[in-house]
């Protein structure tokens, strides 16, 4: 079984996926269905670690909207055709630079479990 640090990382790569293309700017985003698919399939991969993540730890870093994330995750996966794409573009652009910086904080004061 993977432990939180593990999921965490994933989280992590998760977002630089996800940076890598929204560099991009959001009108490339908005036009290309396959930058679409690729950012919310790893938004995704963010619902799905952050809710298997325990449930002791994501209250001890309550800081993180986990219930948000992985409402979101839900979102995407199942209702799939109700996706407004202007919601995952404020997402990417701003609340995952703060997640980011958030988890890599977190994965530093957990570096005995790294």
């Amino acid at each position: 079984m993977r432990n939180n640090a593990e999921k965490l990382r994933d989280i992590v790569e998760a977002i630089e996926r996800i940076e890598r293309y929204a560099v991009l700017g959001k009108e490339n985003f908005e036009q290309n269905e396959l930058v679409q698919s690729w950012m919310t399939q790893n938004l995704q991969i963010i619902g799905e670690a952050s809710r298997s993540l325990s449930a002791d730890f994501r209250e001890k870093h309550s800081e993180i909207a986990w219930s948000q994330i992985i409402g979101m995750r839900n979102i995407l996966v199942h209702n799939y055709f109700e996706i407004d794409v202007e919601i995952v573009w404020s997402v990417i652009e701003q609340k995952l630079p703060e997640l980011k910086s958030q988890v890599i904080e977190i994965l530093s004061g957990m570096s005995d479990q790294i």
